[in-house]
């Protein structure tokens, strides 16, 4: 029986190569074993896009869609970020787009029923954390666009509240570098808004506020 590693020993540090680009980190972030989300996720979703790119959007974790195809964003939520971005006046091709939280955390009633996403842990998050630190010291972005709360506690700390800074450009040193970041609501928040065209409003807002910030 191996090991059980008790919950503030989780961490991915020890899985993250030192050097190497976004290829290296992304072969290597296949067989991270930091936490025991690995156990039951599909497969390990890194990020995607170019280390040229000048923004990168951070989300809270893969859902079932990107469990499934091993890339982020490409379940409805992101569908719907894609269009938000476009018509903010940034293309989603040329972000760098990846999560907090690198495995798909979720509950399942019975094998073969529908997989309910579930929040990660301030802990969990925490241990995925040297995947985003190594992330954002290849792509160097000018800007990170933070899209919820899980994101926003991974980058800037638990007292992170979206609601207080959405659409506002924010200056932080995030892993002994100075950042720009803009946050915003998660667009699986728009997608369950009772009010969604409003919903959708609000993050497009936020997104040109991003799209200005670059310039």
């Amino acid at each position: 029986m191996p090991t059980k590693v008790p919950e503030d020993q989780y961490t991915a540090e020890p899985f993250v190569p030192d050097g190497g680009g976004l290829a290296a980190l992304r072969e290597a972030a296949a067989g991270c074993r930091g936490c025991p989300l690995h156990r039951d996720a599909t497969q390990t979703v890194f990020g995607a896009g170019g280390a040229d790119a000048r923004v990168m959007l951070v989300g809270e974790q893969p859902g079932d869609q990107e469990d499934r195809q091993g890339r982020p964003f490409v379940g409805p939520a992101g569908k719907l970020l894609d269009r938000a971005l476009e018509e903010a006046g940034m293309d989603p091709a040329e972000a760098y787009v990846t999560n907090a939280v690198k495995h798909f955390k979720f509950t399942q009633a019975e094998p073969r029923k529908r997989r309910v996403h579930k929040a990660p842990t301030l802990r969990e998050t925490t241990a995925c954390g040297p995947w985003l630190a190594a992330e954002l010291a290849v792509v160097r972005p000018e800007l990170i666009v933070v899209l919820g709360a899980t994101a926003g506690k991974a980058l800037l700390g638990s007292s992170f509240r979206v609601t207080q800074v959405r659409g506002t450009v924010l200056e932080e040193e995030i892993h002994g570098r100075p950042e720009r970041l803009v946050p915003t609501v998660h667009p699986s928040s728009v997608l369950r808004a009772d009010d969604r065209e409003a919903a959708y409003q609000g993050l497009l807002s936020d997104l040109k506020v991003a799209a200005r910030a670059l310039g």
